[in-house]
C-alpha cells in the first residue's frame, strides 16, 4: 500500500551533465537517425534523454522511495516531458529536483483498487531558468500481476 504521507516529499537536488557522448549513445540506442542528436560539438538532446536522470539521482535522496509502492504490484504507468524552450544541448548542466506531487486511487476495470503516485522532476539551467519538467506516474494494482489476469 502506498504511503499517502509521501505527498510533498522532496528529494535531494542533484546535477545532470548533458554530455555529447551520452546524447549520441542515447540517440543510437533509441534508433534515431536525426543528425541534430548525432552530429556537431554540442548536439541537442532527444526529448526523452532526460530519462537518464534516474542514473544520477542519489538513491538516498530519491523521494520515490517514500511512496513505498509494492514492487510485486507496481507498474510504470506514464512518463511526460514538458519543455519551456528547446531541449538542452550537450555542454549544459542541469540542476534537478524531484518531489512527490500526488497519490490517489481509482477503481480498476477488472475489480480492485489501483493506487497512483506522481513524481515531478524540475530541470533548471545554470542561470536558474526552468528548462524542463518530467512527470512520472507509477501505479500499484490491487493484487500482483500474476493474480490479476
Amino acid at each position: 500500500m502506498a504511503n499517502a504521507d509521501a505527498v510533498g516529499v522532496e528529494g535531494v537536488p542533484f546535477d545532470l551533465d548533458v554530455e555529447r557522448g551520452k546524447v549520441r549513445e542515447f540517440a543510437v540506442a533509441t534508433r534515431s537517425s536525426n543528425p541534430d542528436y548525432l552530429e556537431g560539438e554540442n548536439p541537442v538532446s532527444p526529448p526523452t534523454f532526460l530519462t537518464t536522470t534516474l542514473f544520477w539521482q542519489p538513491e538516498d535522496g530519491n523521494p520515490w522511495t517514500a511512496v513505498e509502492l509494492d514492487g510485486k504490484r507496481g507498474l510504470h504507468a506514464e512518463q511526460q516531458y514538458e519543455f519551456f524552450g528547446p531541449p538542452p544541448k550537450a555542454g549544459t548542466r542541469l540542476r534537478c529536483t524531484s518531489r512527490i506531487s500526488d497519490i490517489y486511487t481509482k477503481q480498476g476495470r477488472r475489480g480492485g483498487e489501483m493506487t497512483f503516485a506522481v513524481m515531478v522532476t524540475d530541470f533548471v539551467d545554470e542561470t536558474g531558468a526552468l528548462v524542463a519538467r518530467a512527470t512520472l506516474t507509477g501505479v500499484e494494482t490491487a493484487r500482483p500481476a500474476t493474480e490479476a489476469s
